[in-house]
């Protein structure tokens, strides 16, 4: 009896293999598929600078707003806060 199970499972075994080996070089690669190539255009130093500029200039404005929005932010949890505590007196005499 335990003679037959052990050549079950030794042929499982080996049928689990043999579709792994299979699959091995397929998974995760395209071997066959070609790389899509662009055609950019060419960009002088200058062009160049100009959009570095423009994006540290958008970056500058995004932050800016970012922190007026978290100052903001604060202000009105503070103040919720303090409206729920009884108010700013409470506050300066601890």
């Amino acid at each position: 009896m335990s003679t037959s199970y052990m050549s079950t499972s030794i042929k499982n075994n080996f049928n689990l293999l043999s579709k792994r080996v299979k699959l091995r070089n397929t998974l995760g690669s395209y071997r066959n598929a070609s790389k899509t190539e662009y055609n950019l255009p060419k960009a002088s130093k200058k062009q160049l600078s100009n959009i570095a500029k423009q994006i540290r200039e958008e970056h500058r404005v995004r932050m800016a707003k970012v922190v007026v929005i978290t100052i903001i932010l604060f202000l009105v949890l503070v103040s919720a806060f303090l409206t729920l505590r009884g108010g700013t007196i409470e506050l300066l005499t601890y």
